[in-house]
Protein backbone atom coordinates (compact mmCIF):
# COMPACT_ATOMS: atom_id res chain seq x y z
CA UNK A 1 0.00 0.00 0.00
CA UNK A 2 1.93 3.43 -0.78
CA UNK A 3 2.06 6.13 1.57
CA UNK A 4 0.26 9.67 0.54
CA UNK A 5 1.59 12.82 1.37
CA UNK A 6 -0.83 14.85 3.42
CA UNK A 7 -0.55 19.00 2.35
CA UNK A 8 -1.95 21.43 4.43
CA UNK A 9 -2.00 24.13 6.88
CA UNK A 10 -0.61 23.68 10.56
CA UNK A 11 -2.50 24.95 13.39
CA UNK A 12 0.28 27.79 13.77
CA UNK A 13 0.38 28.69 10.18
CA UNK A 14 -3.50 29.28 10.13
CA UNK A 15 -3.23 31.21 13.35
CA UNK A 16 -0.32 33.76 12.14
CA UNK A 17 -2.40 34.21 9.04
CA UNK A 18 -5.92 35.29 10.75
CA UNK A 19 -3.81 37.24 12.98
CA UNK A 20 -2.11 38.93 9.51
CA UNK A 21 -5.53 39.50 8.58
CA UNK A 22 -7.04 41.19 11.71
CA UNK A 23 -4.10 43.63 11.44
CA UNK A 24 -4.54 44.71 7.80
CA UNK A 25 -8.66 44.80 8.22
CA UNK A 26 -7.91 47.31 11.38
CA UNK A 27 -6.19 49.85 9.52
CA UNK A 28 -8.29 49.55 6.08
CA UNK A 29 -11.57 49.31 7.51
CA UNK A 30 -11.71 53.07 9.51
CA UNK A 31 -10.55 54.45 6.00
CA UNK A 32 -13.02 52.82 3.61
CA UNK A 33 -15.59 54.32 6.00
CA UNK A 34 -13.92 57.63 5.32
CA UNK A 35 -13.81 56.82 1.68
CA UNK A 36 -17.64 55.12 1.80
CA UNK A 37 -18.37 58.59 3.63
CA UNK A 38 -16.28 61.20 1.36
CA UNK A 39 -18.14 59.69 -1.63
CA UNK A 40 -21.45 60.39 -0.80
CA UNK A 41 -20.92 64.15 0.35
CA UNK A 42 -18.95 64.31 -3.02
CA UNK A 43 -21.80 63.01 -4.82
CA UNK A 44 -24.52 65.29 -3.17
CA UNK A 45 -22.62 68.08 -4.01
CA UNK A 46 -21.75 67.26 -7.45
CA UNK A 47 -25.48 66.13 -8.18
CA UNK A 48 -26.79 69.86 -7.12
CA UNK A 49 -23.95 71.61 -8.56
CA UNK A 50 -24.43 69.91 -12.07
CA UNK A 51 -28.36 70.88 -11.49
CA UNK A 52 -27.34 74.38 -11.64
CA UNK A 53 -25.38 74.29 -14.74
CA UNK A 54 -27.62 72.63 -16.68
CA UNK A 55 -30.48 74.55 -15.82
CA UNK A 56 -28.36 77.69 -16.02
CA UNK A 57 -27.44 76.45 -19.75
CA UNK A 58 -30.57 75.50 -20.77
CA UNK A 59 -31.97 79.00 -19.66
CA UNK A 60 -29.95 80.75 -22.09
CA UNK A 61 -30.21 78.33 -24.85
CA UNK A 62 -33.33 78.06 -24.70
CA UNK A 63 -34.40 81.84 -23.80
CA UNK A 64 -37.00 81.07 -21.18
CA UNK A 65 -37.08 80.58 -16.77
CA UNK A 66 -35.69 77.18 -15.87
CA UNK A 67 -36.69 76.14 -12.27
CA UNK A 68 -34.63 73.98 -9.71
CA UNK A 69 -37.23 73.20 -7.12
CA UNK A 70 -37.18 70.77 -4.12
CA UNK A 71 -39.29 67.68 -4.92
CA UNK A 72 -41.16 65.44 -2.84
CA UNK A 73 -42.10 63.29 -5.77
CA UNK A 74 -39.26 63.85 -8.14
CA UNK A 75 -39.02 60.59 -10.04
CA UNK A 76 -42.95 60.25 -10.79
CA UNK A 77 -44.52 61.21 -14.18
CA UNK A 78 -45.68 64.19 -12.78
CA UNK A 79 -43.24 65.65 -10.32
CA UNK A 80 -43.44 68.81 -8.86
CA UNK A 81 -42.62 71.41 -6.35
CA UNK A 82 -42.69 70.78 -2.69
CA UNK A 83 -41.21 68.20 0.08
CA UNK A 84 -37.72 69.02 1.09
CA UNK A 85 -34.34 68.82 -0.78
CA UNK A 86 -33.83 65.78 0.84
CA UNK A 87 -36.16 64.17 -0.47
CA UNK A 88 -35.12 65.09 -3.76
CA UNK A 89 -35.40 67.53 -6.33
CA UNK A 90 -35.75 68.80 -10.00
CA UNK A 91 -34.93 71.19 -13.25
CA UNK A 92 -37.96 72.05 -15.23
CA UNK A 93 -38.83 74.38 -17.70
CA UNK A 94 -40.68 77.48 -15.73
CA UNK A 95 -42.25 79.85 -18.45
CA UNK A 96 -44.81 81.43 -16.54
CA UNK A 97 -42.43 81.54 -13.71
CA UNK A 98 -44.46 80.86 -11.02
CA UNK A 99 -42.58 78.30 -9.54
CA UNK A 100 -45.24 75.25 -10.16
CA UNK A 101 -44.84 72.27 -12.90
CA UNK A 102 -48.03 73.21 -15.02
CA UNK A 103 -48.80 71.84 -18.64
CA UNK A 104 -46.85 69.80 -21.15
CA UNK A 105 -44.55 72.48 -21.87
CA UNK A 106 -43.45 73.01 -18.64
CA UNK A 107 -41.44 69.54 -18.51
CA UNK A 108 -38.81 68.46 -16.43
CA UNK A 109 -34.80 68.33 -17.84
CA UNK A 110 -33.15 66.46 -14.87
CA UNK A 111 -34.53 64.69 -11.70
CA UNK A 112 -32.68 63.63 -8.11
CA UNK A 113 -33.43 61.13 -5.94
CA UNK A 114 -33.33 61.62 -2.43
CA UNK A 115 -30.35 62.17 -0.87
CA UNK A 116 -27.52 59.49 0.14
CA UNK A 117 -28.28 58.15 3.12
CA UNK A 118 -25.93 59.76 6.30
CA UNK A 119 -25.88 63.48 4.37
CA UNK A 120 -27.76 66.33 5.69
CA UNK A 121 -28.33 69.56 3.61
CA UNK A 122 -28.74 72.99 5.98
CA UNK A 123 -30.56 75.49 3.57
CA UNK A 124 -29.92 79.35 4.69
CA UNK A 125 -33.87 80.77 4.56
CA UNK A 126 -35.31 77.56 4.17
CA UNK A 127 -35.04 78.05 0.66
CA UNK A 128 -36.89 75.75 -2.04
CA UNK A 129 -35.84 77.34 -5.49
CA UNK A 130 -33.39 78.77 -7.95
CA UNK A 131 -34.31 80.04 -10.89
CA UNK A 132 -32.86 81.64 -14.12
CA UNK A 133 -33.76 84.24 -16.18
CA UNK A 134 -33.84 83.82 -20.13
CA UNK A 135 -30.28 85.36 -20.16
CA UNK A 136 -29.16 82.32 -18.18
CA UNK A 137 -29.19 85.02 -14.71
CA UNK A 138 -30.52 84.36 -11.36
CA UNK A 139 -34.26 85.31 -11.47
CA UNK A 140 -35.67 86.35 -7.92
CA UNK A 141 -39.64 85.75 -6.98
CA UNK A 142 -40.66 87.82 -4.40
CA UNK A 143 -41.88 86.67 -1.22
CA UNK A 144 -39.68 83.36 -1.88
CA UNK A 145 -36.63 83.20 -0.91
CA UNK A 146 -34.05 81.81 -3.38
CA UNK A 147 -31.29 79.41 -2.39
CA UNK A 148 -28.04 81.29 -1.92
CA UNK A 149 -26.36 78.77 0.80
CA UNK A 150 -26.43 75.06 1.61
CA UNK A 151 -24.46 73.26 3.64
CA UNK A 152 -23.97 69.83 3.33
CA UNK A 153 -22.55 67.52 6.31
CA UNK A 154 -22.47 63.68 7.69
CA UNK A 155 -22.08 62.50 11.01
CA UNK A 156 -18.99 63.86 11.32
CA UNK A 157 -19.64 67.52 11.31
CA UNK A 158 -17.45 70.29 10.08
CA UNK A 159 -14.19 68.57 11.00
CA UNK A 160 -11.27 68.68 8.71
CA UNK A 161 -10.59 65.82 6.87
CA UNK A 162 -7.49 64.16 4.79
CA UNK A 163 -5.92 66.95 2.59
CA UNK A 164 -6.56 70.14 5.12
CA UNK A 165 -10.54 70.38 3.74
CA UNK A 166 -13.44 69.74 5.86
CA UNK A 167 -15.92 67.03 5.58
CA UNK A 168 -18.53 69.21 5.16
CA UNK A 169 -19.01 71.18 1.65
CA UNK A 170 -20.88 74.66 1.13
CA UNK A 171 -22.92 75.40 -1.78
CA UNK A 172 -22.82 78.54 -2.53
CA UNK A 173 -25.07 80.21 -5.56
CA UNK A 174 -24.94 84.00 -6.21
CA UNK A 175 -27.99 86.15 -6.81
CA UNK A 176 -26.64 85.99 -10.49
CA UNK A 177 -26.88 82.44 -10.45
CA UNK A 178 -23.03 81.32 -10.47
CA UNK A 179 -22.56 78.27 -8.36
CA UNK A 180 -19.31 77.02 -6.35
CA UNK A 181 -18.55 74.27 -3.91
CA UNK A 182 -16.54 75.10 -0.84
CA UNK A 183 -14.63 73.49 1.85
CA UNK A 184 -12.73 75.60 3.84
CA UNK A 185 -13.93 74.89 7.27
CA UNK A 186 -13.68 78.71 8.15
CA UNK A 187 -15.97 79.44 5.63
CA UNK A 188 -18.37 76.84 6.46
CA UNK A 189 -18.58 77.83 10.09
CA UNK A 190 -19.43 81.33 8.99
CA UNK A 191 -22.29 80.02 6.74
CA UNK A 192 -24.02 78.25 9.80
CA UNK A 193 -23.66 81.14 12.22
CA UNK A 194 -25.70 83.11 9.02
CA UNK A 195 -27.77 80.28 8.78
CA UNK A 196 -28.68 79.54 12.27
CA UNK A 197 -28.47 75.69 12.17
CA UNK A 198 -26.00 73.09 12.88
CA UNK A 199 -24.05 70.14 11.50
CA UNK A 200 -24.82 67.20 11.03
Amino acid sequence: MKKRTQSGFTLYELLITVVIVGVVLSFGLPNLREFTQNSRMTGAANDLHAAFQVARSEAARAKTNITICASANSLAADASCGGTWDQGFIVFVDENADLARAGDTESVLRAHSEVAEGVTLVFANDARYFMYASTGLGRIVPGNPAVSQVVMCDERGNVTAAGGNSAARLFVATPLGRATILRDKDLIDAALANIGGTCP
